[in-house]
């Protein structure tokens, strides 16, 4: 019998497939964060678009941009953290970033997006690539959502204090599923969520660990919308859809 450890490794609930930012203007987002990951902008021909990964780049590390009227006031609830080339997000900035805060105690810098979706970008100087290199997830009990989600897609949890991590998921484009403890942030709804392809046609294991439904799959789409124990949306979709 396989042990748990090496059963969450191999046979996740589910597997990370990307994530997906609430946007004003899709071509302009879309433009901005191609510059960034250094990939290339597809149409799905549903009228979203799409930065896959460029050359070299995980094969999950896509990001969608779901046009809305009202995108939700940006609170990095969920937000990524890039690593620089250098010093200086200079080509982020030319790219149509802005600066939010200059490393002081904290030794990086915080950007916004041209759409005011902030970010975390830290300076190079060693021989670690840049990009993006972590997702970051705010939350109100750091160790209990991080071995939810590592029970989800497999890996391992790291303690790091107050805050924990999610490592060594199978698909998971990055180095570190981070969870964050922010008291009260439960209060708040991000712009960004993330996909997840099933194992099952049906998200029972979910469900029955604890996720919640917000929305089941209807005439124009096959996929359902969950929530984790801490309220963070996500998008499960059967494999093959």
């Amino acid at each position: 019998m396989l042990s748990e450890e090496v059963r969450r490794i191999t046979h996740p609930v589910a597997q990370f497939d990307g994530l997906a930012i609430d946007v004003g203007d899709p071509q302009s987002q879309a433009e901005f964060w191609r510059v960034t990951l250094g990939g290339r902008v597809v149409d799905d021909g549903e009228g979203q678009l799409r930065v896959v990964p460029g050359e070299g780049r995980p094969a999950r590390e896509i990001l969608r941009l779901r046009k809305v009227d009202s995108p939700a006031a940006d609170d990095a609830r969920v937000h990524v953290d890039v690593r620089l080339s250098g010093e200086e997000p200079d080509g982020l900035i030319a790219a149509g970033a802005t600066v939010v805060r200059r490393p002081g105690p904290d030794p990086w810098f915080v950007l916004a997006d041209p759409e005011g979706n902030e970010f975390c970008a830290f300076p190079g100087g060693d021989d670690r690539p840049p990009g993006m290199f972590e997702l970051v997830v705010k939350c109100s009990d750091a160790h209990r959502l991080a071995r939810w989600w590592a029970a989800v897609l497999g890996g391992r949890v790291e303690d790091e204090g107050e805050a924990a991590s999610v490592v060594g998921a199978p698909e998971f484009p990055w180095d570190y599923m981070v969870f964050d403890p922010v008291p009260g942030i439960d209060r708040y709804r991000g712009r960004v969520r993330w996909h997840l392809v099933g194992r099952e046609d049906e998200p029972e294991a979910l469900l029955e660990a604890g996720a919640t439904v917000l929305t089941r799959p209807g005439r124009q789409q096959r996929w359902w919308m969950l929530a984790d124990p801490e309220g963070n949306e996500f998008l499960f979709t059967p494999p093959g859809a």
